[in-house]
């Protein structure tokens, strides 16, 4: 049986927040590849980057779902269910500039 995500209902149509992780931008740090919350639009650094600010959203904000704001990749993730998925019928992925 395929593992499946249960909170495709909390997806919304975002923008994002920042062009940069949010909160390495304000301490000045910096990160390796870049996290889209489809909750809020909240950017933040993945669990590569040594803050993990991404998964650090999740914990304090209970928002479960991220897309990928790379270029070129248009893959989804939820924290809570611990799932890579594709979202059939989304538009293009975003990504920062």
């Amino acid at each position: 049986m395929p593992v499946t995500c249960s909170h495709l209902d909390t997806i919304h149509d975002v923008t994002p927040a920042s062009t940069g992780c949010q909160e390495c931008l304000a301490i000045g740090d910096t990160w390796v590849h870049l996290r889209l919350c489809m909750a809020c639009g909240h950017v933040g650094c993945c669990d590569s980057s040594k803050n993990k600010h991404a998964t650090g959203h999740f914990r304090d904000g209970g928002h479960p779902i991220v897309r990928s704001y790379e270029p070129g990749e248009d893959w989804w993730w939820c924290y809570a269910d611990q799932v890579a998925f594709d979202v059939a019928g989304a538009p293009p992925a975003p990504s920062h500039p």
